[in-house]
């Protein structure tokens, strides 16, 4: 064999190897931080407002087990119309680009989608109040003295951007008080939402925490 033959060869094996490098480099990263999602992509999570594990198919995202009051990560799928199933329901959706959403199972097991509008600031929090209840609700302070999120009618949002703190809040239906809440700590560039399901006389307050950086 020339030496000529035998550079090439090894610059080959130079090349397959440094190839292979570069693919196991790139799958370590994956599993670090994830799959980036691609140009067209939106975003769907499942929250269970129910008593039983909710499991949610929808397109090619399969979200299995997601516990009682619990939510699950996002994940992306391309943006388009779609089908969200579970058990033997089922509810037809469009979701839109780099667009967030989540979807609800409520305590009967009906589906609804709530939209989940982007929040990018960095130095403050957003408080959320996602109301799929029947009655109007707003958030106070526990001792009810101040209003933070002004009263938000049945099936609505409404929200409030706030410093970061810790802080005792408390769910109102007018001046009357529903339920004291779990003490929170709000972090910048932290998304908290309180979804809030059920009926008046028996409301079913959680809170939902997403960080900025899923944005």
């Amino acid at each position: 064999m020339s030496l000529i033959s035998k550079a090439a060869r090894l610059l080959t094996a130079a090349a397959l190897l440094g190839g292979l490098g570069l693919t196991q480099a790139q799958a370590d990263e994956a599993a670090l931080y994830g799959p980036v999602a691609p140009d067209g992509s939106t975003f769907i999570r499942g929250y269970n407002a129910g008593s039983a594990t909710f499991d949610l198919s929808l397109g090619s995202v399969q979200l299995r087990a997601i516990a009682p009051r619990a939510s699950s990560d996002f994940k992306f799928l391309p943006a388009g119309s779609y089908t969200a199933k579970s058990g033997g329901q089922s509810l037809p959706v469009q979701l839109k680009v780099n667009k967030y959403y989540t979807m609800v199972q409520l305590p009967g097991g009906a589906l609804s989608l709530v939209d989940e509008p982007v929040f990018r600031n960095r130095q403050k929090a957003m408080l959320r109040l996602q109301n799929l209840s029947d009655s109007s609700l707003t958030l106070k302070t526990a001792d009810g003295k101040t209003e933070v999120i002004k009263p938000v009618s049945a099936n609505s949002r409404g929200e409030r951007e706030i410093n970061p703190v810790k802080v005792r809040l408390a769910l109102f239906a007018g001046d009357r008080k529903i339920s004291d809440l779990d003490p929170l700590v709000l972090e910048r560039g932290e998304i908290v939402c309180l979804y809030v399901t059920g009926t008046a006389d028996k409301l079913s307050p959680v809170w939902v925490k997403r960080p900025v950086a899923a944005n």
